[in-house]
């Protein structure tokens, strides 16, 4: 609620009249009125008062608010991101500084905003990123200070990320070094904890999420053993990490089509026409599957969320890639990849 809001409704809650208050503060009946209609605002000296005769203080009078629920946020969030796919992510962009300029000690807000912003610019294929990078480094250096633990140590694994793509191995390492160790032995202790209280529930949230959490390692480690592979020119070893990509991913449940991104990574490196279709007749059907957690006895207790606007963001993605990409001209001129292209493209524009 807006400073001049607040005046009009306090006053009358507690029947005041503007006169009664001009009076009371020693100024003019038309000041209080303009007050209330937003045109001026009191005098700083005023303030205390004016909060004393409202009977209230004065971060309440001036609307002062520290941080967002997180509510809030989410719905500012599904904002930013309606506007990023409707007004571009220039507009976007903007819309978010204002809002951390608003809430400059909302480590929440900026937290969240800022690795939105990092993955849309990947998502939206945004042209000119370093201008945006720049801005978002500065943002990640920030939470990199917060005195909440989880947030602070995602937003140096970020620095570490910008710093090694730079070239900055010395300051990357350094980084990694700052980092604590694991705390997964903390969530372990509470899961074990909980099931010795009979909190059941609880235990099993915390071993899904550790679940899920480790396929995800598992899958970023196979993944860059893969790349290495390739880099060393030792094709039998990186298809064989590509092949235990797939199988980990499909037996632990995971969104679908991820099964099959190091599938396609290979075949683009090896420049496999027949090994991409392939992978391609799977992966895009698959995209189209929206992924429920709960559905699965590994994830029951997990608080999912539909990701097929996501997945629809990756399958644009691809498809941009596909149609224009360097990485996947070689494939472009097949029959097949024309009858791919034909069944699914219309689900992708």
């Amino acid at each position: 609620m807006k400073i001049n809001q607040f005046i009009r409704e306090r006053r009358k809650e507690l029947s005041m009249t503007q006169e009664q208050m001009a009076a009371c503060l020693g100024v003019s009946s038309p000041a209080v009125h303009k007050w209330e209609k937003g045109v001026t605002y009191p005098d700083i000296t005023l303030l205390p008062a004016l909060a004393r005769l409202l009977r209230t203080d004065i971060n309440t009078l001036l609307s002062f608010q520290e941080d967002l629920t997180e509510i809030e946020i989410e719905h500012f969030m599904n904002v930013v991101d309606k506007t990023a796919q409707e007004q571009g992510y220039e507009t976007a962009f903007q819309m978010a500084l204002d809002k951390i300029q608003e809430y400059p000690t909302c480590d929440k807000l900026l937290h969240v905003l800022t690795y939105y912003l990092e993955g849309a610019l990947f998502l939206y294929d945004v042209p000119q990123q370093e201008r945006y990078k720049n801005v978002l480094e500065g943002f990640y250096l920030r939470l990199s200070k917060s005195e909440t633990a989880e947030i602070r140590e995602t937003a140096i694994v970020m620095l570490i990320s910008y710093n090694r793509n730079r070239g900055d191995f010395a300051k990357a390492e350094e980084l990694i070094r700052s980092l604590p160790f694991s705390r997964m032995d903390q969530e372990e202790q509470l899961a074990v904890l909980y099931t010795h209280q009979g909190k059941y529930e609880e235990a099993m949230k915390l071993w899904e999420h550790r679940v899920l959490s480790g396929v995800t390692r598992i899958q970023t480690a196979l993944m860059n053993m893969m790349e290495i592979a390739l880099k060393e020119e030792r094709q039998e070893d990186a298809v064989f990490y590509a092949d235990l990509y797939e199988t980990i991913s499909k037996q632990c449940h995971v969104v679908k089509w991820v099964a099959y991104t190091a599938q396609m990574q290979l075949a683009a490196a090896l420049r496999d026409s027949d090994r991409c279709l392939s992978v391609l007749a799977k992966m895009l059907p698959a995209m189209k599957e929206c992924w429920k957690p709960q559905e699965s006895p590994l994830y029951r207790h997990l608080d999912g969320r539909d990701n097929t606007a996501f997945s629809k963001k990756i399958e644009d993605t691809l498809f941009r890639d596909l149609v224009n990409g360097e990485e996947f001209a070689f494939v472009r001129e097949t029959a097949e990849f024309d009858r791919l292209m034909a069944e699914n493209i219309i689900d992708a524009f």
